[in-house]
Order: structure tokens, then C-alpha cells, then sequence
């Protein structure tokens, strides 16, 4: 079949440049009513049937013949069974990955601190891990093992003391994979239920399935809707959007390097995002050129031939700073600086989630084995969120302890900002502990 694109092409020297923009960057990622209203059911059922309900929709919604929640249940030696089922090469890609990842995040750790002031009084803080946490992994063929190593290392890095996964098995489709991954991350229990009903069974817990602090982990519209509506009663990693990648090059990398890169991600999925920006319109031309001799060369050529068309743009601009300025215009979740000193522009980007310096520096090699955390922010939200990491999976809790001159001296002050307030009682609380030779003055 043949397979050719039309990508968008912009110019940041016309007048219009800014509205085109924003209307290839534009994503709503909202449920219509009747999924919302769907997934309200779904979680609804959860927490009044418990694992009766999840038994129900595994069978209505997976294919999967359980008769007791038991039937969807993974224990330990289950995982190191799937390590003997893969073959060694995949173990062994596993194991260098997973030891990567868990090298970069052991310098995300974070410990607790105090200080004591002259009066005695201590400050600080208190980091805590999470006591559990929730890891969503799809299910099938459409199975991501490097998902598995990105959401539990850092877990366990953090010191959470048990990871919960849940993963659909379509059919009873098992993925040894993405359970042989679950196995070398650590992973304590495995249940195979997904959709919104694992996102409910997860926040709320079941006779068999426990409550976990927090959800991590992608997923589709309805689980995606699923972790909006349980966000209060767990924490959650975030609602990403469709995977997306900016490439800036100064023109001089190998263009095929360049559409190849752009493919990385077109590939996932039709509403994928791919964008070049280079001030070399010649450049430019080279890499629509690559695109079309190269995509019907590509396996998933139709979707990336959708996402390229109907996303996808090559930008020009005119020099390198203006390149820069586009970027943090589009806050990308990848940002490649395919440039000849990417160290000369890091100082001015701003906004993205992860960023690809010079020309050798795929951004495939950061999805699966570089070390930092492929969950990172998408849609923009680079521009106040960032990539999951041990940070994810801690929570600080403040440190006060007065010394006796320290509550005195703080209780003034307490005391004029609590009336201030007309909080009276906040201020009477404060004034019991001021000693009284400060009183009198």
C-alpha cells in the first residue's frame, strides 16, 4: 500500500505563525459525557462489589473466563517464571536497563533535614516513602515493559514498601515480557484487571486488591478518566497526552537521522506529535525527502503517515535563537538539540521534559535505557511539571520544635497576625506560651 505524507510546513517569520501554532499544538484530552458517565458507573460498582465486580468486568471487557478474583491474581514466582520464558537476550536488556534507571534515580533520593536556631528552636523536614503504590501497565500486545522499570524502580528507590501492578490480559494474552520486567523492578503483587475498574479497585481497595497511596502509569481514555475522578482520594502521576517530540538541528545532522527520530514517536499512536525546527530551510526540504522515501519502509507506516500529517510540522526560523524561543513556546515532552554545542543552548530552555543533547543522542535511547524517567510531562505541561522520579513516591512533612524563648518570642508575632485575622483563639494559644518578662514589655 502506498503510504506518502503531507507535513505541515511553517514559518515563524509570518504574521500568522503564532495562530498556526497554537492550532498544531492544540490537544483536548477531555471524556465526552458517555465515557465519563461510563467510568462513574465503573468505579461506582468497585467500591460497593469489590472484587466481585472486577471478577464481572474482566469477563465483559478482557475476554478473560475467571470465575473468583483468585483467577486474576500473579504471585511472585509467577513473575520469575516469565524470567525463564524470555529469551536471554531480553533478560539481559532488562537487567542493563533496569540497573541504569535505578543508578539515575538513586541521586533523586532525598533525606530529611533540620537546623536549630540561636533560641534552640529546631526546623526541618521529615521524608517519608509512600507506604504503597499503584503501577497501571496496558495490557496485550500493546505492552510496555520499559514502562514496568520506569514507574517501579523509582518506587522502590524512594523505599515505598510494596508496589501493586495491574495489567489486562486481553483474551488471557499473558505479555512474559512486561512480568519478567515486573520481576527485576521488584514488583510485590500483580492483579490482571485494567480498564477504570483497576483505577477504582486501586484507589479504593477490595477484599483482595489493597489501597495504595498513589497511581502511576499510562493508560487509555477510560483510565485516564478514571485517575481524574479517583485524584483526592489517591495521588496520581498525571493525565498525559499523546506522546510528542521537538527536534531542533542547526541542519546538519543526517537527515534520515532526523525523520527516523520524528518517527519514534509518530509511531505510538495517530494523535502522536512530530516537529522539526531548524533555521535551514533547505535543511527542511532534506528532511521531507527522508520522510517520504523512508515511511513505506516503516512497519506502522499508516500511523505514523496520520500522525505526521495531522500534527506533525517542519518549522522554519530564523537563526538558532528564535529555534529556542519556538521550543519553550512548545514546552515538548522530548526535546532534541541535534546542534553542533547543544551545551551553548541548554541555558536557554526552559520548559521540556527531557532533553536530547547533540547529534548521536536518540531520544529512543532515553525510553528504554539511558537512566532518566521516560513518564514525562506532555501537552505543554513541561512548563510546571516534570519527569516521575523518587520525588514521586516521598512526602515531606514539616519539622517545629519550639524551644522555650523560641514559642515566647514566635507568640508575639503569632499573636498580632492571629487577632489580625480575628482568630482569637489562634492568638490566645500562642500568648499562653510567651513568657511573662516578655509579656510586660
Amino acid at each position: 500500500m502506498t503510504v506518502s505524507t503531507a507535513i505541515a510546513r511553517l514559518n515563524a517569520a509570518d504574521p500568522d505563525f503564532a495562530r498556526h501554532l497554537d492550532h498544531l499544538l492544540s490537544w483536548e484530552s477531555v471524556s465526552d459525557d458517555a465515557v465519563n458517565q461510563r467510568v462513574l458507573d465503573i468505579i461506582k460498582a468497585v467500591r460497593e462489589r469489590g472484587d466481585a465486580a472486577l471478577v464481572e468486568f474482566t469477563q465483559r471487557f478482557d475476554g478473560v473466563q475467571a470465575t473468583s478474583i483468585d483467577d486474576l491474581i500473579l504471585d511472585r514466582e509467577r513473575l520469575e517464571l516469565a524470567l525463564t520464558r524470555i529469551t536471554p537476550v531480553q533478560r539481559q536488556a532488562l537487567e542493563k536497563a533496569a540497573e541504569r534507571v535505578r543508578i539515575y534515580h538513586e541521586w533523586q533520593k532525598q533525606d530529611s533535614w533540620q537546623y536549630t536556631e540561636a533560641d534552640g528552636t529546631v526546623l526541618g523536614q521529615k521524608v517519608t516513602p509512600l507506604d504503597r503504590a499503584g503501577l497501571y501497565v496496558p495490557g496485550g500486545k500493546a505492552s510496555y515493559p520499559s514502562s514496568v522499570l520506569m514507574n517501579a524502580i523509582p518506587a522502590k528507590v524512594a523505599g515505598v514498601a510494596e508496589v501493586v501492578m495491574v495489567v489486562p490480559t486481553p483474551r488471557g494474552e499473558v505479555n512474559e515480557l512486561v512480568l519478567a520486567a515486573a520481576c527485576i523492578a521488584g514488583v510485590d503483587r500483580v492483579f490482571t484487571v485494567g480498564g477504570a475498574q483497576a483505577v477504582a479497585a486501586l484507589a479504593y481497595g477490595t477484599e483482595s486488591v489493597p489501597q495504595v497511596d498513589k497511581i502511576v502509569g499510562p493508560g487509555n481514555i477510560y483510565v485516564a478518566t478514571a485517575k481524574r475522578h479517583v485524584f483526592g482520594q489517591v495521588g496520581i502521576d498525571m493525565i498525559a497526552g499523546p506522546s510528542e517530540i521537538l527536534v531542533v538541528c542547526d541542519g546538519q545532522t543526517d537527515p534520515d537521522w532526523i525523520a527516523m527520530d520524528l518517527f519514534s514517536q509518530a509511531e505510538h499512536d495517530e494523535d502522536a506529535q512530530a516537529i522539526l525546527v531548524s533555521p535551514d530551510a533547505a535543511f527542511l526540504d532534506r528532511v521531507a525527502a527522508s520522510i517520504d522515501k523512508l515511511l513505506p519502509t516503516m512497519e506502522r507506516a499508516q500511523i505514523i503517515q496520520k500522525s505526521v500529517n495531522g500534527r506533525g510540522a517542519l518549522i522554519q526560523v530564523k537563526d538558532m535563537q528564535q529555534a529556542m524561543d519556538v521550543a519553550n513556546r512548545i514546552a515538548p515532552e522530548h526535546l532534541e538539540l541535534s546542534v553542533a554545542d547543544p551545551q551553548a543552548w541548554l541555558p536557554h530552555i526552559r520548559h521540556a521534559g527531557a532533553i536530547f543533547m547533540g547529534r548521536h543522542t536518540s531520544e529512543a535511547l532515553g525510553d528504554y535505557c539511558a537512566g532518566p524517567n521516560h513518564v514525562l510531562p506532555t501537552s505543554g505541561t513541561a512548563r510546571f511539571s516534570s519527569p516521575l522520579g523518587v520525588y514521586d513516591f516521598q512526602k515531606r512533612s514539616s519539622i517545629i520544635f519550639c524551644s522555650e524563648q523560641g514559642a515566647s518570642e514566635l507568640g508575639q508575632t503569632a499573636s498580632v497576625l492571629a487577632r489580625g485575622e480575628s482568630l482569637t483563639a489562634h492568638a490566645r494559644s500562642a500568648e499562653y506560651r510567651i513568657l511573662t518578662q516578655q509579656k510586660g514589655n
